[in-house]
């Protein structure tokens, strides 16, 4: 006997969201270890083991949103679609890429910038599209806090796989509290546009110009890095202010849209 009204079904991430976020992270880390694993054992370059395992969850990204029709969803869409008053909120990102491109730049030659804009542009596409795309979506029906709180920290614990690399542990701190802060403004800007695009755009420029700066001591970067510091705490917290000011509960909006607050 058919049952005339069945209950529509959900996925699994609807189901499940707090297991689903567990394991893309799960996979993520595993994918990026093995990766270290190898590069390790070949005695390959540094950027070696983020090349093994960002290239194939790239292209197994842009296989599923695109058979999963979910590119709309996860936030590719028009720069068009942000509205003209909140341009304003992507003002301090602009100070952080300044404040960082100040340190200077060290030997360029073409083969080296070309490298790096391929990596850097890999990197902002699979960590924005798993951080502030994937697990920002699915845990967003479960609370806003949710979503940028576990967003932002599993962004920062990511980065403790620097550590493993040889990397002072009061750098490794810094980058951590550095990671969070940004992972949180990130993601504070996705509630509040629900557009990934200029996100990947800023991270790109960001990590390229970390990876072509000059290798400044640890001195000469602190005054740099403790004001970006400073300026992501006030952007964080302007950020929330606006959201809680302009709407306590964030509008939702079609099929193909992330939440936005206006």
């Amino acid at each position: 006997m058919i049952n005339a009204q069945s209950k529509p079904k959900h996925s699994f991430s609807e189901r499940k969201p707090v297991l689903t976020v567990v394991i893309i992270e799960l996979l993520l880390l595993l994918a990026v270890f093995a990766a270290g694993a190898i590069a390790t054992i070949k005695q390959l370059d540094y950027t070696s083991p983020v090349l093994i395992s960002f290239t194939p969850i790239a292209i197994v990204l842009m296989i599923y949103l695109t058979l999963r029709r979910k590119w709309g969803e996860t936030g590719f869409r028009s720069l068009r679609s942000i509205p003209a008053g909140h341009a304003k909120y992507y003002i301090p990102l602009l100070l952080v890429l300044g404040t960082l491109a100040l340190k200077g730049f060290g030997e360029l030659s073409l083969s080296r910038v070309a490298f790096f804009v391929f990596f850097t542009l890999l990197v902002a596409f699979v960590e924005e599209t798993i951080y502030r795309g994937l697990i920002f979506k699915i845990l967003l029906r479960k609370s806003a806090v949710a979503a940028v709180v576990t967003s932002s920290i599993l962004f920062s614990i990511t980065h403790l796989l620097n550590a493993l690399s040889g990397q002072h542990m009061t750098d490794t701190i810094m980058q951590l509290i550095y990671a969070l802060l940004l992972g949180a403004a990130l993601a504070l800007l996705m509630l509040k546009n629900g557009n990934i695009v200029p996100l990947i755009l800023f991270h790109f420029i960001h990590n390229l110009i970390q990876f072509l700066g000059n290798d400044l001591e640890d001195t000469g970067t602190l005054p740099y890095d403790l004001f970006i510091l400073a300026v992501l705490i006030a952007y964080c917290a302007w950020l929330v202010w606006s959201i809680r000011t302009n709407s306590s509960i964030p509008s939702k909006g079609s099929e193909q849209a992330n939440t936005v607050v206006h």
